[in-house]
């Protein structure tokens, strides 16, 4: 909800908004031994039938994106648009041996991406921020820290492993719907290039939004321009509201 409470109120106006904590980043959880962004969509699909929702426009941040695009791929008549934000699905695992990363390895990505120490999370903020915050309290780092960083640690170092080993660009399907891909401009996690390339991918079916100034939150640094263009984007071509069968109006999905 931290993510997200930016962009709740105003896209409430207009939307049917569901959250879902993702597997291991929540109050989410699972027994199967599955650690894959498929396997993820699938339990996000899963639980949205749950909810009788047959519609929907998918928005993703970071590992949200790689979700939301095997949505998209995996459901592509319930999927209508799709929002990447700061999302690298199209990276390779080669990209890390050829440098593209502020990282060598899997292993020193997630060392930072799940910081266990202080320093860890100042080295996470620097590279996650345009202009990170400075002389944050060390017993505030801590908490975050215990609260986000601790939980289920091994299981989110699966996911990210699961993320790039023998991740190859070539496989990677084209989706139909349309796209938004945004960025920062100065993102260190997944640097514009992806962006670039993501965008060669999906060719007329995407368009690409660079938010100057920006790093990779992107959701924190710029929520205005970042509400601004989901605005834009979501309610392009689309009515404010749709009739059900009864002539009654609803928000969307």
């Amino acid at each position: 909800m931290w993510q997200w409470d930016k962009f709740i109120t105003p896209l409430s106006s207009r939307f049917n908004l569901y959250i879902p904590d993702l597997l291991f980043f929540g109050e989410s959880y699972t027994t199967r031994p599955e650690r894959t962004e498929l396997f993820q969509g699938q339990c996000v699909m899963r639980t949205m039938e749950t909810y009788g929702v047959k519609e929907m426009i998918v928005v993703g941040l970071n590992y949200g994106g790689f979700v939301g695009y095997s949505m998209a791929i995996q459901f592509p008549e319930v999927v209508e648009k799709l929002v990447l934000g700061c999302s690298g699905v199209c990276l390779e695992e080669k990209d890390m041996e050829n440098g593209m990363f502020q990282v060598k390895s899997v292993d020193e990505a997630v060392s930072i991406l799940l910081p266990q120490s202080p320093e860890k999370l100042r080295q996470l903020m620097k590279l996650s921020f345009y202009k990170p915050t400075k002389n944050v309290p060390a017993c505030f780092l801590n908490d975050f820290i215990d609260v986000m960083c601790t939980v289920n640690h091994q299981e989110r170092k699966e996911l990210i492993e699961a993320l790039y080993n023998n991740r190859k660009f070539t496989d990677l399907p084209k989706i139909t719907q349309p796209t938004l891909i945004i960025w920062g401009e100065y993102d260190q996690i997944f640097p514009l290039e992806l962006a670039h390339r993501l965008k060669r991918h999906l060719s007329e079916n995407a368009q690409l939004v660079i938010i100057k100034d920006a790093g990779h939150a992107i959701n924190m640094e710029k929520p205005k321009e970042l509400y601004k263009h989901l605005k834009l984007f979501l309610l392009d071509s689309r009515p404010h509201t749709k009739p059900d069968r009864n002539g009654d109006s609803h928000k969307l999905d």
